[in-house]
């Protein structure tokens, strides 16, 4: 609020024109048309919070905002648009005017529909503020995205795990986590939970190089830490490890010539590639190492000598020293293929994300372990040759720590999880969150 005076009142009918044109965009009406009519029934029915700012210039009060609602008899109180003056919506309004409402109303449980594609009032209204003293803060997070499925997804229940009718993914990477923090999320409101405070996080494209929350800016979090729940392994696993990344596409380019009549004229750009993904070295290197030759294409034709030929490969590891030597040796054995086969190369290195190491007694592994002992779990640290949002998280400067949630043979067609994984899942981040009440 800047730290200007502010007052919250029932909203009048004289206040509407100011409300029309100080406030253009919404929650319910993004683009700003259509909300006149929706204004005026709420007046009716003393549905329409104000919140106003005293403008010390103009030495008058000023529309900074307000919430129109609806409480059913139930005690559930539906959200049915909220905005802020100015052209994006301001957080703190918004979360001044919910929590006027929240006291006013006492709700046994509060509901909005927010579009999808509104990603301010998301960021905005994925935030529980704390209701005890002290505490700290905290993030719970899980990715949107999944890695492409090819057929349709119709989940079914089989022998106590959640599975894909047809032969493809599941997408319970990650939206099985997705689903256990809206629940645990859920419950903290509906049974008035005692809490430090909560933000749900859920990311977009973590599964193409963890875009989403490499693009995420911390400060925008009043969480202390983050907790994101995205690996394979029994509950109770905490990733305290994680590798470095970093791919190589290279393109050999050759000369084409007519395969049947001159191919000695011709330079294979295939040809070239092959002898590089033959020398060089790739799958297990050692215990900490790996590397990939994930895709190759190229050629147009039977009869024509390749003229291009692309290679896209991986390296990664959870040591850096050893990480950059193994791309050396990869890009020395395409630069040895392109001058055995007469052709150019072209190639790129891309470090997709940097590697981690936690220890126990960093404040994001002594919170988790703290949640999992509650739930009757062994904590256990481990190192994984897998990438996470947290990979992104710890870069930007937000402590964060990566639990399992028990997925099996995510991106396969034999992606299930199991109900009680889920429900488990749910109980690790109600103890998060009880154990965050008193954790400094």
């Amino acid at each position: 609020m800047d730290e200007l005076a502010y007052r919250i009142r029932t909203a009048e009918p004289d206040d509407l024109p100011q409300i029309r044109t100080t406030i253009t965009v919404s929650l319910a009406h993004p683009e700003g048309r259509g909300r006149g009519t929706s204004l005026r029934t709420a007046l009716q029915r003393n549905e329409l919070l104000l919140l106003e700012r005293y403008d010390a210039r103009e030495k008058d009060w000023v529309i900074g905002g307000f919430v129109e609602f609806h409480m059913r008899v139930d005690d559930t109180l539906t959200l049915r648009d909220l905005g802020t003056a100015g052209e994006t919506p301001h957080a703190g309004v918004a979360k001044h005017l919910l929590s006027e409402l929240f006291s006013q109303l006492s709700p046994h449980s509060a509901t909005c529909v927010v579009r999808r594609d509104a990603t301010p009032w998301n960021e905005i209204l994925a935030s529980i503020p704390g209701n005890v003293e002290g505490g700290t803060p905290i993030c719970l997070c899980a990715h949107l995205d999944t890695v492409p499925n090819a057929g349709p997804i119709d989940v079914v229940l089989k022998d106590g795990f959640l599975q894909n009718a047809h032969a493809d993914i599941l997408g319970g990477d990650n939206k099985a986590a997705v689903a256990a923090i809206l629940e645990a999320a859920r419950r903290v409101v509906s049974e008035k939970r005692p809490h430090a405070g909560i933000e749900l996080l859920f990311t977009p494209c973590e599964e193409i190089g963890l875009r989403g929350a490499a693009h995420f800016d911390p400060a925008r979090l009043t969480a202390k830490m983050a907790f994101v729940f995205d690996h394979t392994g029994p509950i109770g696993g905490i990733v305290t490890a994680a590798p470095s990344l970093r791919k190589v596409q290279a393109t050999f380019v050759g000369r084409t010539a007519h395969a049947g009549i001159v191919p000695e004229q011709g330079r294979s750009a295939i040809v070239a590639a092959a002898r590089a993904i033959g020398r060089m070295p790739h799958g297990r290197i050692d215990d900490s190492t790996t590397a990939n030759v994930g895709t190759i294409s190229g050629g147009s034709a039977t009869n024509v000598v390749a003229e291009r030929c692309t290679v896209s490969a991986e390296a990664r590891s959870l040591d850096d020293g050893t990480l950059g030597q193994q791309i050396m040796e990869m890009l020395d054995a395409l630069t040895w293929a392109a001058t055995e086969g007469e052709v150019d190369l072209e190639t790129q290195v891309v470090n997709e994300f940097t590697g981690y190491r936690l220890a126990s007694s960093d404040p994001q592994v002594r919170l988790a372990k703290a949640a999992l002992t509650m739930c009757g779990l062994e904590p256990t640290e481990i190192a994984t040759g897998g990438g996470s949002d947290t990979n992104a998280f710890l870069k930007n400067g937000l402590a964060s720590v990566n639990l399992c949630n028990d997925m099996v043979d995510v991106h396969t067609g034999d992606e299930r999880i199991a109900v009680a994984s889920v429900e488990k899942t749910v109980d690790v981040a109600l103890a998060l969150i009880d154990a965050a009440c008193d954790f400094s």
